[in-house]
């Protein structure tokens, strides 16, 4: 099935933006709007495309660089992520290999792509042992020319995963964030989402993160598990707060198609948004300071330093099996899937691949006009608010008219507008995960509906 390749999306309007006020109305968690369009919606192209004929005619000069690590040491019963558990260790030096092949080929298609922020995710990245996780980092800064020193440069990693070693060598590789998945203090809770995790592994790791001095320390947690309450919820946030972490996420634990805990037919809307109030208040009430529905920033953070880089404007290049890879006109990434089994198979497919494919895309969505202003819109919106001035001159139109669900969302509470543009109100910050999707065009939320997860 072919993509919106050479279809075009002019004023298509969202599915239920005939639907005042039903984000506020309706379900608070559809879905977690982090991109647009979904991965969901991409397709096999009719013929590839090269990456300079991809690239050509794109601003290159502060792009975001994003390494995909596919492996972790367990996968956890709510991660719909692509990512296969337990591989050893000639897996991933295969991978590794391939991906230093893979990078070569992308920095000669892109010879001037200068980078803005650099991240390395998964998976757990800190799952590659030291001298593997060395080669990867040299991939990034070596073969593909970031400048860490100068820029933002982010790695994930898991309590199980991190060692004096390995953080080291983070750190001393300029990595100047770090962020951890930790996901509940509480023993109990962490079993119940199928991820079991000792609390004395939970508090070494920390431990050995502020010891490296790394200037951003992240925690991820998340709320709505099975057994949660609000008292244990901030159990967990007032024993991450020890810590003093310079960023603190609250993910709502979502059920998904092909995982562990998709096969959970509880209803969760109620249950999650009131701990989500909990934990925002918890927070705010500490000095943090919230950025989005999920981020919240301390006061003694780091000020932003680096390129200036805005992902509603600026490109990402991704490297790495189930890398995504971003410019305005053209979305691409390897297939995607779920499924173990689909996971390693994909996964061994890129391994196999030999220099000259690695300059083809083969998989992913184009973006007419509508579309990119969509993509604007959303990805405004649900961060620091959508500005009018700014909106006008990328696109040479105004965002009032091309939109007029901006119109009902102030109707509905969920947003406030000035001349300055549109902000979301508190209700709405909270119902992010529902804002996004109502904004959608009808034609990615129509492909969405067709993809069969493997």
């Amino acid at each position: 099935m072919s993509g919106l390749v050479g279809q075009s999306s002019e004023e298509v309007r969202s599915p239920r933006a005939e639907s005042r006020g039903h984000a506020l109305q309706g379900p608070a968690y559809v879905q977690y709007q982090y991109g647009y369009p979904h991965k969901t919606a991409y397709r096999a192209f009719p013929e590839p495309r090269t990456l300079a004929s991809v690239w050509a005619g794109e601003d290159q000069r502060a792009l975001s660089l994003y390494l995909h690590v596919p492996f972790c040491e367990m996968r956890c019963g709510f991660c719909n992520l692509f990512t296969v558990a337990g591989p050893v260790e000639a897996v991933m030096e295969r991978f590794v290999a391939t991906l230093e092949r893979e990078a070569s080929v992308v920095r000669s298609a892109l010879p001037k792509a200068q980078f803005a922020r650099v991240t390395v995710g998964g998976g757990t990245p800190s799952l590659l042992p030291p001298p593997l996780l060395a080669r990867a980092l040299d991939v990034l800064e070596r073969t593909l020319g970031a400048p860490m020193q100068d820029v933002p440069f982010c790695v994930e990693v898991s309590p199980e995963t991190t060692t004096v070693e390995k953080a080291k060598l983070l750190v001393d590789r300029c990595v100047d964030r770090i962020s951890i998945g930790v996901q509940s203090f509480l023993e109990r809770e962490t079993k119940a989402l199928a991820r079991p995790q000792e609390r004395k592994l939970v508090d070494t790791a920390l431990d050995v993160l502020r010891d490296t001095g790394v200037e951003t320390l992240n925690l991820d947690l998340i709320y709505g598990i099975e057994g949660q309450t609000p008292a244990t919820l901030m159990e967990s946030i007032e024993t991450a707060l020890r810590w003093r972490p310079e960023e603190l996420y609250l993910y709502p634990l979502y059920v998904r198609p092909k995982t562990f805990l998709g096969k959970s037919t509880r209803a969760w809307d109620d249950f999650r948004l009131e701990l989500y109030r909990v934990g925002r208040d918890a927070l705010l009430a500490a000095g943090y300071r919230q950025i989005s529905m999920r981020c919240f920033r301390a006061a003694h953070a780091p000020a932003p330093f680096g390129p200036a880089y805005r992902c509603q404007d600026d490109g990402m290049v991704g490297v790495g099996v189930g890398a995504r890879s971003y410019t305005n006109q053209l979305h691409y990434s390897s297939e995607w899937a779920v499924s173990p089994r689909a996971v390693r198979g994909l996964i061994d497919a890129y391994c196999d691949r030999d220099d000259a494919s690695f300059d083809l895309v083969h998989h992913g969505i184009a973006l007419d006009e509508a579309e990119q202003r969509r993509r604007h819109l959303i990805l405004s919106l649900l961060a620091d608010g959508l500005d009018a001035a700014t909106y006008r001159q990328k696109f040479q139109r105004e965002a009032a008219t091309d939109f007029p669900e901006l119109k009902q969302l102030v109707e509905a509470g969920l947003a406030t507008s000035n001349a300055a543009g549109w902000t979301l109100t508190p209700a709405g910050l909270e119902r992010s995960d529902a804002v996004g999707p109502w904004l959608q065009s009808a034609k990615v939320t129509s492909m969405m509906k067709e993809y069969e997860v493997k």
